[in-house]
């Protein structure tokens, strides 16, 4: 994911990612989502990772990487999606979920 994820270019960032999804809908269980190393999240980042959350097929799962100190981590905890979430430290702990 970019460094930066805010109303400039969240809108671009979801056809990419449903287009990623669409590829592999058949035999996706869980999409990873690596936010480690984006410094900067707004409201339209929660945003587009509830979008992607919806249109996901039923059954699969986003698993959120986060670090714990960032500001992304921050912004997933006060808007309350790190409790619909979850949130890894680290994408070798996402993976291995």
């Amino acid at each position: 994911m970019p460094a930066e994820i805010d109303f400039c270019n969240a809108a671009e960032l979801l056809p990419v990612l449903m287009s990623a999804v669409r590829a592999r809908e058949d035999r996706l269980e869980i999409l990873v989502l690596d936010l480690s190393t984006t410094s900067f999240m707004d409201s339209q980042g929660i945003r587009l990772i509830n979008d992607v959350r919806r249109q996901l097929r039923p059954g699969a799962a986003v698993r959120l990487v986060a670090r714990p100190e960032g500001t992304t981590s921050r912004v997933l905890e006060v808007t309350g999606l790190r409790r619909d979430v979850p949130v890894y430290d680290n994408l070798a702990e996402a993976l291995a979920s």
